[in-house]
């Protein structure tokens, strides 16, 4: 930040409309339909639609005119209202817009990141209508800030340089969410092996041998967001599972002294607690370990994750007496210990939001943010404000 000072320093800004430095470009007519039926994943044009939809074709499949072989900014407008940066090329659906420039002196990635960071502007605009979206004046009267504008070559190096830092922050957080990906098939693979058993190898029970569960009381409990203020989180059925946080402490379940599995009526997976809890929803059960000594909890709760995903019923819906009578192979206590230091590891790695890869991952998020807005914070009047 401070070469970015000194590089900036005494800087004159001016803020001028895309519609004066950028070249607005149309799409090409196409349908859903067409972009389903014409998709391979081998063709080498892109073709954007709304959101994260896209479809690969030939060159041929499409009018040489509606082609875009310039590195672009490509304008969602309609629905999820965001930018997009791309440089092979491309095309669009017609009722969206790109940008490019034929100035040698402006970096067009410099103007999508200042675009990127200003869609909640956007968004703002577009959702003043019935099904979001903006229109091309929106954009084009965007003001966009040049920096040292009489002095081409001094703008240019200024642009370069924060396209360079910002690159390096969205270059190391793809770099880390690809080995996350990575990672999480490693640990189903090595999740799925060592609980695979040959015939006759081990013991089997059934689930409701080695277990009990009970349903939680449900307390119709205030809860917050503040989680640094609330320190009890209030668990509920679903995929939202923590609702808020708590500081009520009547009917606390004590997991931090006696972890259990949270098995869910209404999802596919289960939950290994380890804290302190209070709970909102009666889908919610606890399965409790019998006797550590025998079958560990933890060895369960890895095996049962490895079961089946239920993909039809009642919306999704099981039935935990039904998981009761599943039979689980129990291995000697030391072989369960094993699978249990190896699988955590693992989870540790993958899931931890205070250790592993995701925790890592989002502190360079906030740093790219962070650094985003100082970069892109120029002296002088904000135009668009």
């Amino acid at each position: 930040m401070r070469y970015m000072e000194k590089l900036l320093e005494g800087v004159k800004v001016e803020w001028e409309p895309i519609s004066k430095i950028l070249i607005r470009t149309k799409g090409t007519k196409i349908t859903a339909e067409q972009m389903k039926k014409m998709h391979n994943i081998q063709a080498p044009l892109k073709i954007f639609a709304g959101g994260k939809t896209v479809a690969f074709v030939n060159f041929e499949d499409i009018p040489e005119k509606d082609i875009n072989r310039e590195p672009s900014i490509i304008v969602k407008s309609r629905g999820i209202i965001e930018f997009e940066y791309y440089d092979k090329p491309f095309s669009h659906k017609n009722e969206m817009w790109s940008y490019h420039s034929k100035n040698e002196y402006l970096d067009i990635k410099f103007i999508y990141y200042f675009l990127k960071i200003n869609e909640p502007y956007f968004q703002n605009i577009g959702n003043r209508m019935q099904m979001p979206q903006i229109s091309t004046p929106d954009t084009e009267k965007f003001k966009i800030p040049i920096p040292c504008p009489d002095n081409p070559k001094k703008s240019l190096k200024i642009q370069q340089e924060i396209v360079r830092i910002l690159d390096t922050f969205t270059r190391l957080i793809a770099e880390l969410t690809a080995e996350l990906t990575a990672r999480k098939k490693q640990y189903a693979y090595y999740r799925e092996q060592l609980l695979t058993f040959k015939e006759g190898e081990v013991e089997w029970k059934s689930l409701g041998e080695v277990t009990n569960y009970k349903q939680p009381n449900k307390y119709l409990v205030k809860s917050t967001n503040y989680k640094d203020y609330f320190p009890i989180p209030v668990l509920t059925a679903g995929k939202t599972f923590i609702l808020g946080y708590t500081n009520e402490t009547t009917g606390v379940y004590k997991a931090s002294e006696n972890p259990i599995i949270i098995f869910d009526d209404f999802t596919t997976d289960n939950k290994w607690v380890d804290f302190d809890f209070k709970a909102k929803s009666g889908a919610m059960k606890m399965i409790i370990s019998k006797d550590e000594t025998k079958v560990i909890l933890k060895y369960i709760y890895y095996w049962l994750n490895t079961l089946p995903k239920i993909t039809d019923g009642d919306h999704k819906r099981r039935w935990i007496g039904n998981y009761f009578n599943k039979l689980i192979p129990v291995p000697p206590l030391r072989v369960q210990q094993e699978i249990v230091r190896i699988l955590d590891k693992f989870d540790t790695l993958t899931t931890s939001i205070s250790e592993g890869l995701p925790r890592e991952i989002e502190l360079r998020k906030k740093q790219y943010a962070y650094y985003r807005e100082q970069l892109l914070d120029f002296p002088g009047e904000k135009e668009n404000e």
